[in-house]
C-alpha cells in the first residue's frame, strides 16, 4: 500500500485549523512566499529526549547485568522540581550523602530554559505567584534568589520590583485589534459583562471561603485545601457542568474560563473537574476579605529555569544526568536497602544503587513502570492520571511585528486559538534597558485540550519541525501579519507527558492518594500528588527530604 503523508497545510489544519492555514498563506504571499516552500529560517527539535526515555518500554533491561554497584544515603530519582527540592531540603540540613539521577543531560524538568544570542528564554514554566499567605519553603527560596527582600511593618513579605512582572502584563487579540487584559470587553453585551462580573465575584468567594478548621476552601499548595464534603462533591462535576448550574452561559465567559483550564492542566471545560478549575482563580488570590485581587506573579527571561539554577547548587557534584531509572525495590527490612538499577546512557550500561532511603520524584506514568510492587498491581491503576501532551516553540526574531491596539505585554493571547499564545523573554528586561523594541524571542504555548492523550501524543510524535513550525506561523500570523520575514530561527520542545490533566474524580482517585506513606525506603515526591504547579512539586519534596531527615534523627531547616 502506498504511503499517504499529509502535505503542510494538512498538518496545519490538524493542529491549529482551517483559518489559521489561510492566514499563513496570505502572510507568506505578501512576502513573495508559498506555503509549500522550504521555510527561510532555520530550527529543530530541541528537549526533551523522547527516544531515551522510550527505552524503558522498548529494552529489555531488566536482562542486562550491572557494570557497577553505587552506595549513597539517599537516591533521588527524578531531576524536575520535586527532585530538586528534595536536594535543596537535604543540602540546607548539612545532608550530602545523596545522590540525584536525571534522565536528561540537565535537571529542570517542565522548567527547563535555554539562551541564544538575544535572551533566555524558558521552554515551558515560565512565572510562580507570589505567595498569598505563609509558605515557608517557598518564602525561603525566594529569599534565597533575591526576589523576596524583606517584610514590611505588617510582617508581609516584599518582593524585588525588577522580578514582578511588570506592565503591560496581559492582553488579548479579539476581532482585528489587540485589547489590554484576557477578557474580550470590546464588544461584549451588557449581559456578557453582568455574567463576567458574577463568575469574578464567585471566585473571589470562593477565595475568601474557611472552613470550620480555619483551612483556605482552596490553597497552594493543593494539600492545604479544605477536604469539607460539600467542596469535594465539585470534583465530581466537570467545570462546564458547574457554569451552566450556576447560569452561565455568555461564549465569551465560556472561553475565558476554558482558557484558564488550558493553560493551568491542558484540559478544556469538560475535561477539568470543576474543583480544580475553580482552584485555578480561587488558590492565588491575596488578602482576606471579599475583595481578594490576583497575586502577583514573579517572572524572568527565562521563567522558571531561574529557580531550577538556583536548586541545582544543591546538587553540585551530585548530581547524575542521562540516568534512565528502570528498576526500584524497596527495602524487605529495616537495615536493608534500597535496591536500584539506572542504564547509563553516556556508557550504554547498567548501573545498581544500593540507597539507604530514596525519593522517587518521577511522574506515576513512569513510576508504575519502575516501581516493583506497582508493576505487580492489576492493570489500570494508574488509569486516572491521565497526562497531556504539549508543544513548546521559542521564536527568535529579528525585530517587533507591528502592533494593532493594545501593545506587546508579558503574555499575549489569541481570542479562539487552539494555541495558548506567547509570552516576551525579553520583558523583564525592558523599559530602562530599552528592550521594548529590537530582537526578541517569542515563547509560544500550545496544550492538546479537547483531545485523548494517547492520540494527540501520536499526532504530536507524527509531525515535522517544519509542519509545527508552519502551525505556529500560522497560528500567529492572524494577529501579526508582518511576522514571518522578522522569524530568524523556531526551536521546538515537544512534551509528551507535560502536565496531569484533573479530570473529574481526580481528588478521590487511588492514584492520587497512594504515595503518602514511605513504603520500604520509599518516599513519593511528585506534582501528580496534587496539581501539575510549582508550588505542589516543591512542596511534595521538601516534605519528602523533611521525612527522612527526621528519620535519622536530623532536624530540618525552617525559615
Amino acid at each position: 500500500m502506498e504511503e499517504v503523508r499529509l502535505t503542510r497545510r494538512d498538518a496545519i489544519v490538524a493542529l491549529m485549523g482551517t483559518g489559521a492555514a489561510a492566514a499563513l498563506a496570505s502572510a507568506l504571499a505578501s512576502c513573495g512566499r508559498k506555503d509549500d516552500r522550504a521555510l527561510p529560517f532555520d530550527g529543530g527539535l530541541v528537549v526533551p529526549d523522547e527516544a531515551l526515555g522510550h527505552r524503558l518500554r522498548t529494552d529489555d533491561l531488566f536482562a542486562r547485568p550491572a557494570v557497577r554497584t553505587e552506595k549513597v544515603g539517599t537516591a533521588i530519582l527524578g531531576g524536575g522540581i520535586s527532585g530538586l527540592s528534595a536536594a535543596w531540603a537535604l543540602a540546607r540540613a548539612g545532608d550530602a550523602d545523596f545522590r540525584l539521577y536525571e534522565l536528561e543531560s540537565a535537571p529542570g524538568g517542565t522548567a527547563l530554559s535555554g539562551a541564544n544570542d538575544v535572551s533566555r528564554f524558558p521552554w515551558a514554566a515560565h512565572y510562580v505567584p507570589v505567595p498569598a499567605y505563609p509558605n515557608p519553603a517557598m518564602e525561603a527560596l525566594l529569599s534565597e534568589i533575591g526576589a523576596l527582600t524583606g517584610r514590611d511593618e505588617d510582617g508581609d513579605p516584599v518582593f524585588a520590583e525588577e522580578m514582578l512582572c511588570r506592565e503591560p502584563e496581559e492582553r488579548i487579540f479579539h476581532g482585528l485589534t489587540w485589547q489590554a487584559g484576557l477578557y474580550p470587553r470590546a464588544g461584549a453585551s451588557p449581559a456578557d459583562l453582568n455574567q463576567f462580573a458574577r463568575f469574578e465575584a464567585a471566585m473571589a468567594s470562593f477565595a475568601a471561603l474557611r472552613d470550620g478548621r480555619g483551612r483556605r476552601a482552596f490553597s497552594v499548595p493543593t494539600r492545604r485545601s479544605s477536604d469539607d464534603a460539600d467542596l469535594l462533591a465539585l470534583d465530581r462535576m466537570t467545570m462546564r457542568e458547574w457554569m451552566v448550574e450556576k447560569g452561565f452561559d455568555s461564549k465569551r465567559l465560556f472561553w475565558f474560563a476554558e482558557y484558564g483550564c488550558r493553560d493551568d492542566f491542558a484540559g478544556s471545560l469538560d475535561e477539568t473537574s470543576a474543583w480544580a478549575g475553580i482552584h485555578y482563580y480561587a488558590a492565588r488570590m491575596a488578602g482576606e476579605g471579599p475583595d481578594e485581587e490576583p497575586a502577583p506573579f514573579l517572572t524572568w527571561p527565562e521563567g522558571n529555569g531561574r529557580l531550577v539554577a538556583h536548586l541545582a547548587k544543591s546538587a553540585a557534584g551530585r548530581l547524575v544526568p542521562g540516568a534512565l531509572v528502570f528498576d526500584v525495590v524497596p527495602r524487605t527490612s529495616p537495615g536493608g536497602a534500597v535496591a536500584i538499577r539506572y542504564l547509563d546512557a553516556g556508557t550504554n550500561e547498567v548501573v545498581a544503587v544500593e540507597a539507604r532511603d530514596a525519593v522517587l520524584a518521577l511522574p506515576k506514568y513512569v513510576a508504575g513502570r519502575v516501581l516493583a510492587p506497582w508493576r505487580e498491581r492489576p492493570p489500570g491503576f494508574l488509569r486516572s492520571m491521565g497526562y497531556a501532551p504539549w508543544i513548546v516553540a521559542n521564536l527568535t526574531l529579528s525585530g517587533r511585528p507591528r502592533e494593532r491596539g493594545f501593545p506587546m505585554a508579558w503574555d499575549n493571547v489569541l481570542y479562539e486559538s487552539k494555541s495558548l499564545g506567547y509570552v516576551v523573554a525579553t520583558h523583564q528586561t525592558g523599559p530602562r534597558s530599552g528592550r521594548d523594541h529590537g530582537p526578541t524571542v517569542l515563547t509560544w504555548y500550545h496544550a492538546f485540550a479537547g483531545e485523548e492523550p494517547k492520540a494527540a501524543r501520536e499526532k504530536l510524535f507524527g509531525m515535522t519541525w517544519e509542519e509545527i513550525a508552519s502551525a505556529i506561523l500560522a497560528d500567529l500570523t492572524k494577529a501579526h501579519p508582518d511576522l514571518p520575514p522578522l522569524v530568524t530561527r523556531i526551536d521546538v520542545a515537544r512534551w509528551g507527558h507535560a502536565m496531569l490533566r484533573p479530570a473529574p474524580g481526580f481528588l478521590s482517585s487511588e492514584a492520587r492518594r497512594l504515595p503518602d506513606e514511605p513504603l520500604g525506603g520509599v518516599r513519593f515526591a511528585h506534582a501528580d500528588t496534587g496539581l501539575p504547579l510549582f508550588e505542589d512539586a516543591q512542596d511534595a519534596g521538601v516534605r519528602a527530604a523533611e521525612s527522612i531527615l527526621r528519620e535519622r534523627g536530623r532536624s530540618p531547616v525552617r525559615s
